[in-house]
């Protein structure tokens, strides 16, 4: 009799997305076993219920493999950064947005993404803090994240995450904004602002070069953007038409990168992480934990980035 040594724990979310998931049950577990692992199945029960389960999961697991949206896998790596011994996540999308797997090359069809789940390679990434809670791609306010995160998931799945966001941007002009004073050694200023967004990532919601090129994984620092209100039409056009080519207009927006930052303000500000609501503030402190867990990812795009970084030094 085979004895397997190899101990997985496998976290999903059944209402991910489409519910996609519930058809590709058996081929995921197979790729595992397959792998020559032992594996133990658990399906969320609500939110929040996968960090306090990843958060007490015994040492002896070798591998956690999650399947859900970008907010399974926040709330899988949040329940890892409440762990001593840090256990390599893969990771299998399951969501209807999907960003932070795009950034790794992790493909969408399901039974791939299990292979490279068991199969690939390790690369430490680097996990955000806000106040008392984590983040691994993006912390945001305004705009963009409110539509993002009040879309029902029906809505979600039929437009795709790009329509929405262009859905919010015809409000520009009457969405709510905040008097912020953005504090990093990098940077300081204040202004009335309508977008913020922290990121460690080279997509997020569609939008590429205008979170800044070059975005490197495990460098201990975000990348940073902030877009200010307009105050008349025309500068509104200004600011679209930066968005829309996907560059920085530097008269409406301040764009850095730095691995610590202070936001203040005297109103609280709804915060959005990785997607999922993050509370509202009126301080929050953001840090960069640089290579604070491992993630599995395809071998050839590990040795990539590895490049990347190499020639950026």
């Amino acid at each position: 009799m085979l004895h397997l040594e190899k101990k997985l724990f496998f976290i999903y979310n059944p209402h991910a997305g489409k519910e996609n998931i519930k058809g590709k049950l058996y081929g995921i577990i197979q790729a595992m076993s397959d792998a020559g692992y032992a594996i133990t199945i658990y399906p969320t029960k609500a939110p929040q219920d996968a960090v306090g389960q990843i958060r007490e999961l015994p040492d002896d697991y070798d591998l956690v493999v999650c399947s859900g949206g970008d907010g399974t896998l926040d709330e899988v790596m949040t329940g890892m950064m409440h762990r001593k011994h840090k256990i390599p996540v893969g990771y299998i999308p399951a969501g209807s947005c999907n960003d932070f797997a795009r950034s790794l090359q992790i493909p969408n069809n399901m039974d791939q993404a299990a292979e490279i789940a068991v199969r690939g390679v390790n690369y430490s990434i680097d996990v955000g803090s806000i106040n008392e809670r984590n983040f691994i791609y993006v912390a945001a306010f305004g705009i963009f994240t409110d539509v993002s995160y009040t879309t029902k998931q029906e809505v979600k799945n039929v437009l795709g995450h790009m329509a929405y966001v262009l859905e919010g941007m015809k409000q520009l002009m009457n969405v709510k904004s905040y008097q912020l004073k953005v504090t990093s050694d990098e940077a300081t200023f204040e202004g009335d602002f309508l977008f913020g967004m922290i990121t460690n990532s080279k997509s997020v919601g569609g939008f590429k070069s205008i979170i800044g090129k070059n975005v490197i994984f495990d460098d201990g620092v975000f990348e940073m953007t902030f877009i200010m209100r307009p105050k008349n039409p025309m500068e509104l056009q200004e600011i679209l038409a930066a968005l829309l080519i996907e560059q920085i207009d530097t008269k409406y927006m301040y764009s850095f990168r730095s691995s610590r930052v202070v936001i203040e303000s005297e109103e609280p500000v709804p915060w959005t992480l990785d997607g999922e609501f993050g509370g509202e503030h009126t301080r929050v402190e953001i840090t960069n934990n640089q290579r604070a867990v491992e993630i599995r990812m395809p071998e050839e795009v590990r040795d990539a980035l590895v490049a990347e970084e190499e020639e950026g030094y």
